[in-house]
């Protein structure tokens, strides 16, 4: 860790009331180096703002007038940090107190490692954690059906994920950002899509990273437990729109970053999920059909937004066509040192 470390958290809610205090306990209870806290709150309605006032003496707090999404809001929260790190943190996600620190350690392994990701396990929407935990994510992963999943989601901890390791992305729920991949891959000023509105922003960061050249590790050192509420099987459960922006979004992370070599290798597999989403749609899910209006009142941005990426690529195809399978694809990174694990270790003791 140097001096030079400063890491601003942003987080932004949205009626999260039943989680946000012992969120930000976690945070300002963090070992190493110097942070601060920005927070955004989107109009929430559920007493979230007058928990927020207990911590507007550590914390900075911006109020909106109304519900930007997440994406646009955390672009608000980074617009204002000062960080040359960014943890981008959902408010149900509890941290353990060297999290920050082990996330930026293994940041500075390589400079080309753009984001961090650490080991989340699951945590019940009351706090509580099983004897024997679960994982909920160590990474994203894409199948060739282009659905991004979370690896090792809902798998016991049972001594998997030991090892650090290059992984396709993060998940925003925890992910740490470097400054400096920030500035590259904004896309006119956005580092998250804010067309994206909420759902697959993150997939869609960690996939334009990657098409720029920069890498995502993920570290076993950094732990947290996350409530997460949206899960491939819990569809039915979760507000009609969430379900239109995940329809609408899939297709929106594919016009900007789907490359024609991409697709024609992935081609049987991407057609047979996109014909499940559009009878789902047609048959069972009619109000997700608004995505489609809304996909084609934004068409010539996006387009712009995809000749950007496409004009600053920096991999080629098969680079990209890798990591694309139905198993995680993980990668070797590099070794830390004997002095930075005994720091490391001593601090964690």
């Amino acid at each position: 860790m140097t001096s030079t470390d400063f890491v601003t958290v942003t987080i932004v809610t949205f009626n999260s009331g039943r989680y946000i205090k012992r969120c930000l306990e976690s945070v300002l209870e963090q070992k190493g180096p110097d942070i601060e806290i920005i927070v955004v709150d989107n109009h929430s309605t559920d007493g979230t703002r007058d928990i927020l006032e207990q911590f507007e003496d550590r914390c900075l707090i911006v109020h909106n007038t109304g519900n930007l999404g997440f994406a646009a809001a955390q672009n608000q929260a980074i617009g204002l940090a000062r960080g040359n790190w960014i943890l981008t943190l959902n408010p149900d996600v509890l941290l353990m107190p060297h999290f920050i620190q082990a996330m930026v350690e293994a940041g500075r392994l390589d400079p080309r490692i753009g984001s961090v990701c650490g080991k989340l396990l699951v945590m019940s929407p009351d706090f509580d954690i099983d004897s024997k935990p679960h994982v909920d994510s160590t990474g994203i992963y894409f199948t060739p059906m282009l659905r991004h999943l979370d690896r090792g989601s809902r798998e016991l901890d049972n001594g998997h994920y030991l090892k650090r390791e290059y992984v396709f992305g993060a998940t925003a729920a925890a992910a740490l950002y470097r400054r400096e991949m920030i500035d590259d891959i904004s896309v006119a000023g956005e580092f998250f899509d804010a067309d994206f509105f909420a759902y697959r922003e993150d997939a869609d960061v960690a996939w334009r990273g990657q098409i720029l050249g920069w890498r995502c590790l993920y570290t076993p050192h950094a732990r947290g437990y996350h409530v997460r509420a949206v899960l491939p099987g819990n569809r039915r459960a979760l507000p009609r729109e969430i379900n239109m922006h995940s329809v609408k979004n899939r297709f929106l992370m594919r016009i900007k970053n789907m490359t024609s070599d991409l697709y024609r290798r992935n081609a049987w597999s991407i057609t047979a999920r996109d014909l499940v989403v559009l009878g789902c749609c047609v048959l069972r899910e009619q109000y997700s059909l608004k995505a489609f209006w809304q996909l084609a009142g934004m068409w010539n941005r996006v387009w712009e937004k995809r000749r950007w990426i496409m004009e600053h690529r920096a991999v080629s195809d098969e680079y990209m066509a890798s990591w694309f399978h139905y198993e995680p694809v993980s990668r070797p990174a590099p070794k830390k040192s004997a002095a930075a694990l005994a720091r490391t270790q001593a601090a964690q003791s």
